[in-house]
């Protein structure tokens, strides 16, 4: 669907629609580096994206994605990948004895910092669980922010950053681009969307994941991790006027379990460490496949009912539909790109690797890895997937998108035929 009004391009508008997930985040580097070094090559030409609409780790993508179009295509894909291959769990997270030993006081409620007082001046964070000061520093210092707003305007691309606002528990979705039409949102009382000069606060407030990272404070209101609400988030590409998607998932199709695994699944249960994956997976992942399900739903009803009723159907359709939703229906065509391997497999392997190397310099941070793999099922290191921020485990998953991102190499050239 699209709202009336939207700076319209010759030929189809092309959104590319990324998901987070943490340390997940690797894999989607790696599917951006295929587009950015050699999709131009296959194409002829570098491909263009109208919308860039990114939630939680995605929405750091998009900005880079934006920010470093006056790159050449080598350079922009080597820089990516190069950020995510030098991570380590030491560099990360700078946590002392004494950090971690308030971790069990702050998931009590206790707090070791100033409480917001009303009516004075609220701080810029709320502190999470770990200290996410580098990632923090590498999302100011790697993205080229300046040239963000100069490539907005000549590319005429809109960009979209998802958050998920606490006090309410409505995502929020920061939009910047020339000539947007905010009105679509006006009919929906869970997701707003606000013109924005987007910086890195946007980001990193997108990329909060809840308990683990710090809130972040914009204006006068505390965000965190879009992904909460909408985590691959389809729904501003739509209303922006999307005709193709490109999305990148951040979880392998579940496959069937054998009965072994079942009793191992239930043994794990009341393990923590399991049940925090599974949580992270349902707020975090599972969007994706109900909002793709949907957008299939109504392209076969559209399909069908044009088949059935004619060419006049749409019309007639639409002409109900914008008096609802500020916004007309129309087919959408769908490229999703998923690894193909298990992330939360990958993970524990990554990590028992790593513990077969040289004991880490810092170990109260290797202390906060074992304690989100200790105990969990073979094969479901779920919540080590999304905190292992090492290079064991992300050079592994941008290899692996790259991969997978080959292999569908035809079928992402068709979307900008």
């Amino acid at each position: 669907m699209t709202g009336e009004g939207d700076e319209r391009v010759d030929g189809p508008r092309i959104a590319i629609v990324l998901s987070g997930g943490g340390a997940r985040g690797a894999y989607e580097a790696g599917v951006l580096s295929f587009l950015m070094a050699e999709l131009p090559k296959r194409l002829g030409r570098r491909p263009t994206f109208h919308i860039v609409s990114g939630a939680s780790v995605g929405a750091i993508h998009a900005c880079y994605w934006v920010a470093s179009l006056h790159e050449d295509d080598e350079t922009r894909a080597a820089r990516l990948a190069q950020v995510w291959d030098s991570l380590t769990i030491e560099h990360v997270y700078r946590l002392s004895v004494a950090d971690l030993l308030r971790i069990p006081s702050r998931l009590l409620g206790y707090q070791f910092w100033p409480r917001p007082v009303a009516g004075a001046d609220l701080p810029d964070r709320l502190p999470g669980l770990l200290d996410t000061k580098a990632l923090e520093e590498l999302v100011r210092q790697q993205i080229p922010w300046k040239h963000l707003r100069p490539n907005l305007r000549s590319s005429r691309t809109v960009l979209c950053v998802s958050c998920t606002e606490i006090a309410s528990g409505r995502a929020v979705v920061f939009i910047e681009g020339q000539r947007v039409n905010l009105t679509p949102w006006e009919y929906d009382p869970y997701v707003v969307a606000r013109a924005s000069t987007i910086g890195p606060v946007h980001t990193l407030a997108s990329a909060a994941i809840p308990l683990f990272f710090p809130a972040v404070r914009i204006g006068n209101h505390y965000y965190c991790d879009g992904g909460l609400r909408l985590n691959t988030p389809l729904s501003p590409a739509l209303r922006l006027g999307a005709d193709r998607l490109l999305l990148i998932a951040l979880r392998h199709p579940p496959d069937e379990p054998s009965p072994d695994e079942d009793r191992a699944r239930e043994v794990a249960y009341s393990n923590p460490a399991y049940l925090i994956g599974k949580v992270l997976n349902a707020l975090l992942l599972d969007h994706i496949d109900y909002d793709l399900q949907h957008m299939r739903l109504v392209n076969s009803i559209l399909a069908g009912g044009e088949k059935a009723f004619g060419s006049e159907f749409l019309p007639k359709i639409n002409a109900i539909i914008r008096e609802r939703r500020g916004a007309d229906y129309k087919p959408v065509r769908e490229c999703v790109i998923r690894p193909s391997e298990d992330l939360g497999r990958l993970a524990g392997l990554a990590y028992k690797q790593r513990t077969r190397s040289l004991w880490p310099a810092r170990v109260v941070s290797d202390l906060v890895m074992r304690s989100a793999a200790q105990g969990v099922p073979e094969g479901e290191a779920d919540l080590l997937s999304y905190v292992l921020f090492d290079a064991a485990y992300t050079r592994q998953l941008i290899a692996l998108g790259r991969a997978d991102a080959t292999r569908q190499a035809d079928e992402i050239a068709a979307l900008f035929s």
